[in-house]
């Protein structure tokens, strides 16, 4: 009985440490390493794009890029251990990963000139195949198409509250979303196609198995809880933001 205590308290210490939140800041490297802090930062600028200052004022600093990520982190704290977020950051800052993601930004370097005439040419003549399925392998598993929609159905959504503020009318959330739903369809299409001819072009030097094994990485258990738990999270963070635009005054 005795040789049992000791394994069954270390067990105990191995659950307690497991069900210990972690510290929202915590998350910080690993959200920049898998692309949701850039999905915070362009949040603002993209809710406030066209607007006046006056149609911009109820909106204060809910949309900031700290603000932003800062809520999604605290949402999140509770179901991810330290160690959880470290063998994701040691995953999303691999050699590997990181070539991909010089790779990438390598497109914005000419820019995009080189993208643009690329995207003419898919036109005319298809990727192959294998290399098309490649690709939206690593699409679906990085949530990329996922998360670049729901941000801009999101923006959508927030711009349309303000519009009809501005008017001094209202929607509540339901109607809202009722309204704007086959915006949604539309706007996971046009995400899609722009994803796609984008990996196509940024990774056309990378070999197939780089691309099967990148793809892996974010197949990861840890790495896909994380963004699939992003996706799912966001969208009630951009709501809870529109009714206190619809609370303010």
């Amino acid at each position: 009985m005795r040789a049992l205590l000791l394994p069954l308290s270390l067990l105990f210490v191995v659950e307690l440490s497991r069900a210990a939140p972690v510290a929202a800041d915590t998350f910080a490297p690993v959200f920049e390493l898998a692309g949701i802090s850039l999905l915070c930062e362009q949040a603002e600028p993209l809710v406030a794009r066209g607007l006046t200052e006056a149609q911009q004022r109820p909106l204060g600093q809910a949309f900031t890029a700290d603000a932003l990520c800062a809520d999604l982190a605290r949402q999140l704290s509770g179901e991810f251990s330290a160690t959880e977020l470290q063998q994701a950051r040691q995953l999303l800052d691999s050699d590997l990963a990181q070539r991909f993601t010089a790779a990438e930004r390598a497109v914005g370097e000419g820019g995009g000139e080189a993208l643009a005439q690329y995207r003419a040419q898919l036109l005319e003549q298809a990727p192959l195949q294998a290399r098309l399925d490649l690709v939206r392998r690593l699409d679906a598993a990085a949530h990329t198409t996922a998360l670049a929609a729901l941000l801009r159905y999101e923006v959508g959504k927030t711009q349309a509250l303000l519009a009809l503020k501005a008017r001094g009318e209202n929607l509540d959330e339901q109607a809202l979303s009722k309204q704007t739903a086959e915006q949604a369809k539309v706007l996971r299409q046009s995400s899609a196609t722009a994803v796609e001819s984008f990996m196509l072009f940024a990774y056309r030097q990378m070999p197939s198995a780089d691309l099967a094994a990148y793809a892996a990485l974010y197949e990861s258990a840890v790495v896909a809880r994380l963004l699939t738990r992003s996706a799912e999270v966001l969208p009630s963070l951009f709501a809870e933001r529109r009714q206190a635009i619809r609370a303010a005054n």
